[in-house]
């Protein structure tokens, strides 16, 4: 492309980009100027101290984003600085193992200053739930949370809240959601009669709502996230480790995370490593504006995390990149193109490493313009240099020590001191054999959770409600026995009183006929009297009138 740069500009770069100096801040070096052919006099730095005013790395496939995030990461990690970063496509392991030199290579970097040495970083390998070679990463659902799992389920908006509110409950009733299955559990409780009484005291929750995250939880789970949630869950401060290497220098530890298909679960595999962010923001201490960062953490293959993102999840992203800094924390987000990143967040993205771009469709024209936009101004056509970078070359412009922007930059890249191809399997192996966070995080733990105390509340009730139904047959059955002997001492009572009556009556019987006996009798008696008393009357009658006429 000849020679865009007067020597005026060249010498306007050459101020903006200090090298390191005794006593000055520390820099480090990404490449030389390339003015139609690279100017090893001219040296691109960054100071280490503006990392934690992040940055981006962006280009096409192909043009060597991976190789400028390995460079990256090995200088850091060099100055006692830990790494973060996600090995996507597994060839950025090689950063474990000290490259191996040929010719091409050598050539290379001699022409841009750079005096090659093979060097290995200290490496540890992570992976998501133990999905791959790795000490896994896990963490619980309760940490997690619901706007994070909500992007990652796809729900909108009001499923969203509905989920909020399960936390809500979960965290009230004492309930720890750890995996799937305990959010699965208080779901299926939820919905149950006893559930819905309870989650009805705060708000309530339609039916058909909850049926739609049931659904998208065990689809989530199907395809194997449940691995990815457990205990033990990981400490975002293990990622801050360092180590003394035999030249008793302090170097920091490249944390790389294997994600092998991630292509399968881009959406899980972008919020989880923004949950990792957020966790580090919530657990560290303040720091302010130190001289070199705590961490630094790249971000690969960013388009995914913004994809499809709810309004409330990119709030959450743009707080935390825009606070973070002051935690010591530094984020370099990897794309395609600055578009891939939403404006609030490119505009904290202090340093710029911008590899070539295509414009074969109408939307790469516009991708190009755009990105184009972005950068001050500068002696360049950037149009037409973002066009013409080589593979490994990369147009360049960071955030000086004063922070002001330093000025736009054609550069030829350094290359990698580790090796650029995969490590071997067998070392990421014994790497991960060794590693000291393997007897913390290596086995999964089951502690008692939702799902055990939802199922022991479920025992507990079907036990009061039997003895409850037990206690009702039994009153029931007392009350029917009571009923009986009211009936049958009723029933007696009535005997009783039938068999009085009948005595009764029998006597009355008894006591007429004796009277009945007596009345006989005494006209017997009458009766004889009278008959006794006619026949004397009649003899004394008779004796008189005898006695007349015998005179």
């Amino acid at each position: 492309m000849g020679e865009p740069l007067t020597e005026e500009q060249i010498e306007t770069v050459r101020a903006g980009y200090p090298a390191a100096a005794d006593g000055g801040p520390t820099m480090l070096e990404l490449g030389a100027l390339v003015n139609g052919e690279p100017r090893a006099d001219v040296q691109i730095t960054i100071p280490l101290g503006m990392l934690n005013r992040h940055g981006l790395i962006a280009g096409a496939t192909g043009t060597g984003k991976t190789r400028t995030l390995q460079v990256l990461a090995e200088q850091v990690a060099a100055h006692g600085v830990p790494v973060f970063a996600a090995d996507i496509k597994g060839d950025l392991s090689g950063i474990a193992v000290a490259g191996e030199p040929n010719e091409k290579l050598l050539a290379r970097t001699e022409g841009i200053g750079q005096a090659w040495q093979p060097r290995a970083s200290q490496t540890e390998f992570f992976t998501l739930g133990g999905m791959g070679i790795g000490v896994p990463i896990r963490t619980t659902i309760e940490k997690f949370g619901p706007v994070m799992l909500s992007k990652v389920l796809g729900l909108n908006p009001t499923q969203e809240s509905s989920l909020g509110l399960i936390f809500y409950y979960a965290r009230e009733e004492g309930l720890p959601l750890v995996g799937l299955d305990d959010l699965q559990a208080l779901l299926a409780y939820l919905t149950s009669d006893d559930g819905k009484a309870e989650i009805a005291r705060i708000g309530g929750l339609s039916k058909q709502t909850v049926g739609v995250i049931q659904r998208s939880v065990i689809a989530f789970a199907a395809e194997g996230a449940d691995v990815f949630f457990g205990e033990p869950a990981f400490d975002p401060a293990d990622l801050l480790r360092t180590i003394v290497d035999g030249e008793g220098i302090e170097r920091g530890v490249v944390n790389l995370l294997e994600v092998p298909g991630v292509q399968d679960r881009p959406v899980l595999f972008s919020t989880f490593l923004m949950f990792l962010l957020s966790e580090l923001f919530e657990t560290l201490p303040e720091v302010g504006d130190r001289d070199k960062p705590k961490l630094v953490f790249f971000f690969d293959e960013a388009h995914l995390l913004f994809a499809d993102a709810s309004k409330a999840f990119l709030q959450q992203i743009t707080q935390t990149v825009r606070l973070i800094r002051s935690k010591g924390v530094g984020v370099f987000f990897v794309t395609q193109t600055p578009k891939d990143v939403p404006g609030d967040v490119l505009a904290q993205l202090g340093s710029r490493v911008q590899h070539a771009l295509r414009a074969h469709t109408p939307d790469d024209a516009k991708a190009l313009k755009a990105t184009v936009s972005t950068y001050p101004s500068s002696g360049y056509d950037l149009a037409e240099a973002l066009q013409s970078l080589g593979t490994g070359e990369a147009v360049v412009t960071v955030l000086g020590e004063k922070g002001s922007p330093t000025p736009v930059a054609w550069t030829r890249l350094r290359a990698p001191q580790g090796s650029m191809d995969p490590a071997p399997a067998v070392t990421v192996q014994a790497a991960v054999l060794v590693s000291e966070l393997q007897p913390k995080y290596g086995e999964a733990v089951d502690e008692r959770s939702a799902a055990e105390m939802l199922e022991e509340r479920a025992t507990e009730a079907e036990a009061a409600r039997a003895e409850e139904e037990a206690r009702i047959a039994a009153e029931k059955e007392a009350a029917a026995a009571a009923k009986e002997v009211e009936k049958a001492a009723a029933a007696a009572e009535r005997k009783a009183e039938r068999e009085a009556a009948a005595i009764q009556r029998k006597l009355e019987q008894e006591e007429a006929r004796r009277d009945r006996e007596r009345a006989a009798a005494a006209k017997k008696t009458a009766d004889r009297v009278g008959s006794v008393v006619t026949s004397g009357v009649r003899t004394v009658v008779n004796q008189v009138l005898r006695n007349l006429f015998k005179r």
